[in-house]
């Protein structure tokens, strides 16, 4: 069964970094993109990144220049490196993967099968 697994939130100051993790067991292909969205509760869910096994990403240009996602295959484990966080960026923020999904244009509009738990971003003063 394959099941992904958030860690690494929590609150910080405007300003401050973050790194979250996904750790992914059970799956079988060997090549997969990975991605990471957020919602905040009432608004719909944001696409924030994609990477796939070769290491091409995709990020929503809310996060451009500031997030930088990175994986570890060795280890099946997925990075987001969050820097100069804003309020704005708080929210609950999910891995989710889907064997057929492509990290291209689109990735983030497009059915994912297989979600983690969810881990809270906050950023406040």
């Amino acid at each position: 069964q394959l099941q992904l697994v958030e860690s690494g939130g929590g609150l910080v100051h405007p300003g401050e970094s973050l790194r979250l993790s996904c750790a992914v067991s059970g799956i079988t292909e060997e090549y997969y993109t990975i991605s990471w969205f957020r919602q905040v509760p009432g608004k719909e869910r944001e696409g924030v990144s994609c990477i796939n096994t070769i290491g091409g990403q995709y990020y929503s240009d809310s996060v451009q220049d500031r997030f930088i996602t990175s994986r570890d295959n060795a280890k099946n484990m997925v990075y987001l490196q969050m820097n100069s966080l804003k309020p704005e960026d708080t929210a609950v923020y999910y891995c989710a993967v889907d064997p057929l999904v492509l990290c291209q244009e689109g990735w983030d509009r497009v059915p994912y099968n297989y979600w983690g738990q969810g881990t809270q971003v906050t950023v406040s003063e």
